[in-house]
């Protein structure tokens, strides 16, 4: 065979991940708080992006190509899929701001199947005010490293001072000290009878049981400050672990007590605190903001996009017209039409992503609208592919717009991911239910059991079973557990003491 350079053609399929594709997936899988992060950071980057409502005598507003119907028309995979904006224009669409309370805009797409009424966002928010920004009205919570420092100040000074703030460097957030006191000897260069000593400054500091070691010598210190630390109580909290297992009648010979004594030394310990650092500081607490409203009106079912949360999305064409004037070489010229094309690529990016939730949104509340008129116990089986077949998208598609999104109704509000869980196939050859029905049942059934007659898993499947739900027990014995309640012989030494207590 001789061998010669030569050219071929040949023709291939590759799928290529562009900038506005990379963009388009990221969009998807981002909350509407990380979103507004985004934005931010796009503005930054491109002149010709802006925020708020602009003018429209003034032109500031750009001139829609395609009306909403066209857009709303162009599935989310396409859109995935498709190149750069062809037009230079945007989707912003001024709708109903009474439709919520919450302020968003919304575009009336009529009603489906005669009872879900959609409301569908634009790109941004645009309410005629913005919301109160309640994070900056938060006070700065004291932490608690700081809160004991302030109390060591007081009582402490100098090379003992210097002590006791490495040794409250070393508490955790409950408040128990994570070091081994000879190791801060040594780390310090100071004997280890002096950092005992100032250990037991520390856990005399507010609150009290901070600075212990374990869950022990942390109920010690609250028994000693209720003045309540007797041989007794002391021989019952050395052993917690008959405590926990129930062995009273071997925690009665051990204490030296009756059953009335040990009752009243078990009550008073369930009155302290195990985990005391947890009431100074934690940091600020992070709230739930939903992505999606879900409300009926007039027997419909109302969605709509959160929009207040997000800015309002602006191509400024008179700033890109005095620009395009101004640029006389091809090099500006070129980076002047490149920030156009990714500004109006972002802009249809945004509203199709709020079209494509609202989509999704539309067909779970449609699956699952027993759960929103009658609770939990009323849950479907429903999975990504029959949501992905419904809406005729891919099923990463509707993984990513489920991703970190939540969903408010009338009920609370649940992560979109709740609302897709496996069916437990009915005993009477019906129609599936949902684990999360099924683990509803069990928690039914167990908070309502008797207290002498505690149930067995195997009388819990029984009982299922009686109501319709094929279960096995081992399948039982898993959805309690997630629950986090205990067997029937954990229940039953619980119930046992809370009686005694009682």
């Amino acid at each position: 065979m001789a061998l010669a350079p030569r050219l071929d053609l040949r023709q291939s399929q590759s799928l290529v991940m562009t900038p506005q594709l990379q963009q388009a997936i990221k969009l998807l899988t981002l909350s509407n708080l990380e979103l507004e992060s985004f934005i931010s950071d796009e503005i930054e980057k491109n002149p010709l992006l802006d925020t708020g409502e602009l003018s429209v005598e003034s032109g500031d507003l750009p001139e829609t190509d395609a009306g909403p119907s066209e857009a709303a028309a162009q599935g989310s995979d396409e859109i995935l899929t498709s190149g750069p904006a062809e037009s230079e224009s945007t989707l912003d669409m001024q709708g109903d701001t009474d439709s919520f309370a919450n302020g968003g805009l919304s575009e009336s797409d009529g009603a489906l199947d005669g009872q879900l009424g959609l409301n569908g966002s634009g790109s941004g928010a645009g309410a005629a005010g913005e919301a109160p920004d309640f994070e900056n009205m938060l006070v700065a919570e004291i932490t608690l490293t700081e809160y004991l420092m302030d109390q060591a100040g007081a009582v402490l000074s100098g090379a003992d001072l210097f002590v006791a703030q490495h040794i409250i460097d070393q508490i955790d957030e409950c408040g128990y000290l994570q070091a081994e006191l000879l190791e801060l000897a040594q780390r310090l260069n100071v004997g280890l009878a002096d950092v005992d000593r100032i250990l037991g400054v520390v856990q005399t500091l507010d609150p009290v049981g901070v600075g212990a070691r374990n869950l022990a010598e942390c109920l010690a210190l609250q028994a000693k400050d209720a003045d309540r630390y007797d041989p007794a109580m002391a021989r019952l909290i050395d052993n917690l672990d008959l405590l926990a297992r129930g062995a009273l009648p071997q925690l009665k010979r051990i204490c030296g007590v009756d059953d009335e004594d040990l009752m009243d030394m078990i009550a008073e310990l369930r009155n302290y605190d195990p985990k005391p650092g947890c009431k100074i500081g934690g940091g600020a607490v992070q709230s739930v903001v939903p992505d999606v409203f879900v409300a009926e009106r007039s027997g419909k079912w109302i969605i709509e996009v959160n929009s207040a949360t997000l800015p309002r999305v602006l191509v400024n064409r008179s700033y890109y017209s005095e620009l395009k004037d101004g640029a006389q070489d091809k090099q500006s010229k070129e980076w002047l039409n490149e920030c156009l094309a990714d500004a109006n690529w972002l802009v249809k990016a945004l509203d199709q992503r709020q079209r494509t939730i609202v989509k999704v949104a539309t067909e779970i509340v449609k699956q699952q609208e027993a759960f929103f008129r009658q609770g939990v116990a009323h849950l479907r089986p429903l999975t990504l592919k029959n949501v992905a077949e419904k809406i005729e998208m891919h099923e990463s598609t509707v993984s990513r717009v489920t991703s970190n999104k939540y969903l408010s109704c009338s009920r609370g509000t649940f992560e979109l991911k709740y609302f897709f869980t496996s069916g437990i196939q009915s005993s009477t050859g019906g129609e599936a239910a949902s684990a999360e029905a099924v683990k509803s049942h069990i928690k039914s059934l167990i908070d309502s059991e008797d207290p002498k007659k505690i149930l067995s898993d195997d009388k819990l499947v029984t009982l299922l079973q009686a109501q319709g739900f094929g279960i096995a027990r081992r399948t039982v014995a898993k959805y309690r557990e997630a629950l986090g309640l205990g067997s029937s012989v954990q229940r039953r030494r619980q119930k046992a003491l809370e009686g005694r207590a009682g």
